[in-house]
């Protein structure tokens, strides 16, 4: 049997040692078109590589997919995050967690995970070849087997194959081999980015933190999103874990309204506005002759404390004891339904996750096989999933890497 992987991204490389793995006989040929395999592994995670998350209940960790969470749910119930793990243990990779969920190499360098799979896939004999561009694929002998697929490449070389996967995570020119196969794809819109908003509240703050805040988005066609976490100033706008899931949930709303909408932000979801404002004041009665903006009770950071005090049009100069009640809710309500216009976005690090792809309508999740085109599989990002950051794209990656590379060297 010969097969076609196209694409050696994480999801391609790792199917095609499943398929190795399950078909020792199998002739098995990883083509990718640029010079260099895994270039997403290295660069990932600050070149540490987030392999993938220590969430091992497939329930919860469907979870973290704004898009795909209910056709992996069984697939994650086949291979999870503790298979990915013990997978790599068995190879002489052993993976740490870190606080937040995140796994990383306990090398803490990507290419220790490069390395071990590109080792796994020269000892199964796979071939991988660089600088391979396809240019298109066609079903053949659909009555005769093999072969199924003849593949075309840019410099007009043809190439018979049994099965094809296509593993080109976002890249245009593997949705258009898709298409030619009869596939649907959802257009692809960003998905994981930062808030660009440009507003006096935050001018100068860069890199102050909240732990845990309510955001509430509003887009101009009055479509709502909410979404709860850490939050985080930055040179250009908002960013942190909460604007980063509100970015995914909502990548389709915010694409559609040209990424501008309104940003409701409560800094202290824990406490309601009366106890804020007993708060305040014990703080008066303790602290009259101090000024306002120089003692803070309420916890957020000093520094913002004191931006809003004098945006709210306390004088730098006032005393407790002279701080009025209508100032003392005016405050209040800047820390708990402070509203910004989102003008646009930035750029999460080095990720750069899209929703989109292939129709999940148009593929069998149990053997990630195509129900369009029989032999045609598929993995990876070149699908219409996308996760939260935190390891979950990578995982959707050896999750669809796996159970098509099994289901191919059946």
């Amino acid at each position: 049997m010969r097969i076609a992987v196209i694409g050696a991204g994480p999801a391609g490389v790792f199917g095609a040692i499943s398929a190795a793995t399950h078909n020792p006989s199998a002739e098995i040929a990883i083509l990718e078109a640029t010079k260099q395999p895994l270039s997403k592994v290295r660069i990932s995670g600050g070149g540490r590589c987030n392999v993938t998350n220590h969430c091992f209940d497939p329930a919860e960790l469907v979870k973290y997919y704004p898009r795909g969470n209910k056709e992996l749910r069984g697939s994650f119930s086949r291979f999870q995050p503790r298979d990915t793990v013990a997978w790599f243990e068995k190879h002489g990779v052993p993976l740490k967690v870190e606080d937040d969920g995140r796994m990383f190499p306990i090398t803490d360098k990507s290419s220790t995970i490069i390395d071990c799979l590109l080792n796994i896939a020269a000892t199964n004999k796979i071939k991988i070849r660089l600088g391979a561009r396809v240019k298109s694929i066609e079903t053949i002998s659909q009555d005769v087997k093999p072969p199924q697929f003849e593949i075309k490449f840019q410099n007009g070389v043809r190439e018979q194959y049994d099965r094809a996967l296509l593993a080109t995570g976002g890249n245009t020119q593997g949705h258009h081999l898709a298409e030619t196969l009869g596939h649907t794809i959802v257009p692809c819109v960003p998905s994981l980015f930062t808030f660009k908003v440009a507003d006096p509240r935050l001018d100068g703050l860069s890199g102050i933190s909240f732990e845990n805040v309510k955001l509430t988005l509003t887009t101009n066609d009055k479509k709502k999103l909410e979404q709860a976490g850490a939050l985080l100033i930055t040179h250009w706008g908002l960013s942190g874990p909460a604007v980063l899931k509100l970015s995914a949930w909502g990548a389709r709303i915010l694409h559609d309204n040209s990424y501008q909408a309104e940003l409701a932000v409560n800094l202290l979801p824990n406490y309601s506005s009366e106890q804020l404002y007993q708060m305040l004041i014990v703080c008066k009665e303790q602290n009259g002759k101090k000024r306002v903006q120089g003692v803070n009770v309420l916890p957020v950071p000093r520094r913002y404390w004191s931006r809003i005090v004098q945006l709210t049009g306390v004088a730098e100069d006032t005393a407790w004891m002279n701080m009025t009640r209508s100032a003392m809710k005016s405050i209040i309500a800047e820390l708990t339904h402070g509203r910004f216009a989102i003008s646009g976005k930035g750029v999460f690090k080095d990720e750069f996750v899209t929703c989109g792809g292939v129709s999940l309508k148009e593929v069998d999740f149990r053997t990630l096989q195509s129900k369009r085109c029989p032999g045609l599989y598929f993995a990876g990002e070149i699908l219409d999933i996308d996760g939260l950051t935190g390891g979950f794209n990578f995982q959707n990656a050896w999750t669809t890497g796996w159970i098509a590379g099994l289901s191919m060297g059946l």
